[in-house]
């Protein structure tokens, strides 16, 4: 957010805050989180860099689609081992994992 547009938000009366502020999550559930969202991130670009479709993944995984599609978007009712059975069956290796885990901190 541009500063002029936070100072007139907050002369109008309005608290300009993050997500975290707002919900009111702890460290821990903010690093789940952030957490969660570089693994779907990560998912997201190996699929698209194998050319697989979301469709070719789902099979791979005896899932849907829409899964998939909710794997990739970070959606709260995907499990983290979903999450990551899912980069496995991309071909992640452990060792990928924990590059894409230290990149994150």
């Amino acid at each position: 957010m541009n500063i002029q547009k936070k100072k007139r938000l907050e002369a109008a009366g309005w608290r300009v805050g993050s997500a975290e502020d707002f919900l009111g999550l702890s460290d821990e559930e903010v690093a789940y989180i952030d957490l969660k969202m570089t693994l779907s991130q990560n998912l997201r670009q190996r699929r698209e860099k194998a050319q697989w479709t979301q469709i070719e993944l789902a099979k791979r995984l005896k899932s849907s689609q829409s899964r998939v599609a909710k794997i990739e978007s970070g959606d709260p009712s995907v499990s983290l081992d979903l999450l990551i059975r899912s980069l496995f069956t991309l071909g992640v290796t452990k060792s990928d994992l924990s590059k894409m885990l230290v990149s994150e901190l």
